[in-house]
């Protein structure tokens, strides 16, 4: 679903009553932003139409129905892959732009991250599009096994810094293995304000890799 809209209409009210039809909500759910009051005219000659701005007040409700959502879908994979798992809801980071988050518990469920998280990666992926094609909305979605994404990410950050004094102590560029993206925004964030080495992506697909250099 649309978050907001923009209407205009011959009076504010009968723009904001277009817009909760479109939106499918109650005046109640709503934000309501008056752009213009718009103005009469004298004969039905000059006026001016009133425009209004309606959003979403509750983006809670969009996350609980999001949240359910992504874990119906997600149970059904799993059970369609035959993978006995349960589900729980994670919290996110706090520097993480992710409403839903979800971690699968289990045993031997190294079959759901795959080599590098690329299985992982396109369960989430899978999850997301269906997701968003039911609620009609963009909603970032997050699937994690047992913590392995948190493990990852601490790992990554341990080892970006490793590099990063390796660099400084020989004076030469390091580059790392063949990383996804998501994977490379964790090395280049981590040495974002490093004051004596910087980052740079070279190669091309999956081949891409990050390489850590000294500071000029």
């Amino acid at each position: 679903m649309e978050e907001s809209l923009e209407i205009s209409a011959k009076t504010v009210e009968e723009a904001v009553a277009i817009a909760l039809d479109e939106l499918g909500v109650s005046r109640d759910e709503v934000e309501i932003e008056i752009l213009s009051e718009g103005k009469p005219g004298f004969l039905g000659f000059g006026g001016g139409e009133a425009t209004v701005r309606v959003k979403l007040a509750q983006p809670a409700k969009i996350r609980d129905v999001a949240y359910a959502t992504a874990k119906e879908v997600l149970g059904k994979l799993l059970s369609l892959m035959k993978v006995p798992a349960s589900i729980e809801e994670a919290q996110p980071q706090p520097e993480e732009q992710i409403p839903v988050k979800l971690n699968i518990l289990g045993e031997d469920l190294g079959v759901l991250i795959g080599r590098r998280g690329n299985t992982l990666y396109s369960l989430q992926y899978i999850v997301y599009l269906i997701v968003s094609q039911r609620l009609k909305a963009h909603v970032p979605i997050s699937i994690d096994v047992e913590g392995y994404k948190e493990r990852r990410l601490d790992s990554l950050r341990t080892l970006a810094e490793r590099m990063a004094e390796r660099v400084l102590a020989t004076g030469q560029p390091v580059t790392m293995e063949p990383m996804p993206a998501n994977e490379r925004r964790i090395i280049h964030l981590t040495l974002r304000d490093h004051p004596g080495v910087t980052t740079q992506s070279i190669g091309f697909g999956e081949d891409r890799k990050v390489t850590i250099m000294k500071k000029q």
